[in-house]
């Protein structure tokens, strides 16, 4: 029996026609079964939340969606994200019946060696970003999306799969909002409404008026479907590709555990091979499947290439910095100056905000091109998943701000960002105690220590003007997750506009041949080294001061060859608290090395509002508390 959709047209129903229901469901019934012998030969996973989804995955995959098996990631092919990442299994075992590698790898999951590992990373070619970390996986499909509809302009459609269970993350609400708002289209969430949790059952169950309600209220085409049903299915995502203007959310009730006798529906079966189950569970299943020969449908590929050929490679500033030497330029004003001269030169550099793009000056992208700035609005944790989704596939280089403190709130998206290999840059500003009156709750004083604890980051804090322009030009050619810090109040510029600037080298930027203690600042405690050096100078202590450039990777050799021709005497001062900041950067440069000693200025306690020189005085990072850690330091 064919699926009966209503309201097509000719060409439509035509093509519809060759579509049988049986093979569907017969496919939907293989992959369960799949499901099944993978966990089963892991000793773990989550087959029952396979089973669930199984109909939506042999819909999408062998009727709907539009892809090339020989490259999953094609361009103009269309995207699918598993948000539910622990039924990763199932989305295995849907690629092996595509075709893309023998089913007889599906045996291997979990193992070291085998990269099907428990929860999905683009590790494999078909994975875009890895998931398994609830809630996240609606806004990276926001920003393919996104991508899609108003960059690419192509042909290609986005999927997202999304647990009933984690819908009750604020991240799951934050992406709805975006979507709505922006009317992406070319975006379907299907929510896979299965009732059970891990522990228990969810919030509303089966209460599908709830959902339906909550989802129209976010600007969605809501429909609700019965999940097994897969004509059902079949009208509901056609019925998506003709709506304009608005996402589509599909809502299939579904059961966990679906066909497993005894076991569907039923409590405390999440996470855990059938075991003594399986062989029982298998068989009736597999009394289902009509035709257990090769599959009748096979995948479709794109009818359109329409997606443009793309080159992020070489990104440049379109033309150098120009700064006097002395002027005092915040850093963050000259990252909007970097933004748009790098958006300049490549039309796929794009900027996304969260509502301070007036304060971080990611403004300067509306100048140069409105339409290459994304507002996130005041929503973090959406603000970074969109950013990676825009990444995705290297079709944009995109520029994430927001002040610095903020992005701690999104700390696991950066997290899973980096199992996904994503290419995001983040521009953190309003560092420190030097913003000033705005008091503790917008200082960021932990944004180095989480940047630094993500493996695949690179962490830029520049000094002046032209540092923060080189250090943006850096990080739109560096791989893996970029944070550049900013800071608000103007530092003076020391740099001359041609200095080359590298990742991992330090800048001496005062030295004589009779330094006793080697100074080592950023931005605002630069300054404050600087003032010390010359007060100490007039004491009769030479000093020599030290700008890291990049705090991750870390110049260890310039800071240990430097100090050794100080004295083995070192004074870090920072203005972000002691953990994880540049002082334990430089402390652990130096571990291993003989006669060398550090002296650690930061702010070590909750700060409170007040002017920016005040606060610095008192948290003991100031031109004064330089000076008499440098005396301290010299008598030992």
């Amino acid at each position: 029996m064919g699926c009966t959709l209503s309201g097509l047209g000719p060409k439509s129903a035509a093509i519809m026609a060759d579509i049988k229901t049986q093979d569907l469901e017969d496919i939907a019934n293989k992959l369960r079964v799949l499901s099944i012998k993978s966990t089963e030969a892991a000793g773990s996973g989550h087959p029952t939340s396979c089973a669930s989804m199984a109909e939506v995955m042999s819909v999408l995959f062998f009727h709907t969606m539009r892809y090339k098996v020989s490259e999953p990631r094609d361009p103009s092919s269309d995207r699918f994200i598993l948000s539910k990442g622990h039924a990763a299994p199932i989305l295995y075992a849907a690629w092996a019946e595509a075709g893309l590698f023998p089913r007889e790898e599906l045996m291997n999951l979990r193992k070291i060696d085998n990269d099907l590992e428990g929860h999905p990373t683009p590790r494999l070619n078909f994975v875009d970003v890895a998931t398994g970390s609830l809630g996240q996986g609606l806004s990276v499909a926001c920003g393919m999306a996104y991508v899609g509809k108003y960059y690419d302009k192509a042909s290609y459609r986005t999927y997202c799969l999304i647990g009933d269970g984690e819908s009750a993350e604020g991240s799951i609400w934050e992406a709805l909002s975006f979507a709505g708002i922006k009317k992406l289209s070319n975006l379907v969430a299907i929510f896979d409404i299965n009732r059970l949790g891990q522990s228990e059952p969810t919030a509303f169950q089966h209460e599908m008026d709830i959902y339906r309600t909550r989802l129209q209220s976010f600007g969605f085409n809501a429909l609700v479907v019965d999940g097994h049903d897969v004509e059902a299915l079949c009208k509901a995502f056609h019925e998506a590709a003709q709506t304009e203007d608005k996402p589509t959310a599909i809502l299939a009730k579904t059961y966990k555990g679906r066909g497993f006798p005894a076991i569907e529906d039923a409590e405390n079966w999440h996470g855990k091979p059938l075991g003594s189950k399986a062989d029982e569970v298998i068989a009736h299943v597999e009394s289902q499947i009509k035709n257990s020969g090769p599959n009748n449908l096979v995948p479709q590929k794109p009818l359109h290439q329409d997606a443009p050929e793309v080159d992020i490679t070489n990104i440049r500033l379109q033309t150098p910095p120009s700064y006097k030497k002395g002027d005092k330029v915040a850093t963050r004003q000259a990252y909007g100056t970097a933004l748009s001269k790098l958006a300049q030169n490549n039309s796929r550099v794009i900027a996304l905000d969260g509502d301070t793009k007036n304060s971080t000056f990611s403004n300067a992208m509306l100048k140069t091109d409105a339409e290459r700035y994304i507002e996130c609005f005041i929503a973090e944790q959406n603000l970074v998943g969109v950013g990676i989704g825009t990444a995705c596939r290297d079709r944009t280089v995109a520029f994430v701000s927001t002040f610095a403190a903020f992005f701690t709130r999104a700390f696991d998206q950066l997290r899973m960002g980096a199992i996904s290999q994503t290419n995001l840059n983040c521009v953190g500003s309003h560092a420190g105690v030097s913003i000033g009156e705005d008091g503790p709750s917008q200082m960021a004083l932990e944004d180095l220590a989480m940047f630094r604890s993500i493996p695949t980051a690179t962490v830029f804090y520049p000094s002046d003007a032209v540092s923060t322009e080189r250090a943006c030009e850096l990080a739109a050619n560096t791989p893996g997750i970029c944070f550049i810090r900013t800071s608000r109040p103007g530092t003076a510029v020391v740099y001359d506009n041609d200095h080359k600037f590298e990742l991992g080298k330090a800048n001496v930027i005062r030295s004589s041949d009779s330094d006793k203690v080697l100074v080592i600042g950023a931005a605002i405690t630069l300054r404050e080294a600087m003032t010390a050096a010359d007060q100490l100078e007039g004491e009769g202590i030479n000093v020599r001061v030290m700008d890291l450039f990049t705090i991750k990777p870390i110049d260890k050799e310039a800071i240990i060859s430097n100090a050794k021709e100080c004295g083995g005497r070192i004074i870090v001062v920072e203005d972000h608290y002691p953990e994880g900041g540049i002082g334990e950067a430089v402390k652990s440069a130096v571990a291993m090395e003989r006669d060398i000693i550090v002296s650690h200025l930061a702010v070590t306690n909750v700060p409170r509002s007040g002017k920016c020189d005040e606060l610095l005085d008192m948290f003991g990072i100031s031109a004064s508390a330089v000076v008499k850690a440098a005396k301290e330091i010299t008598q030992i």
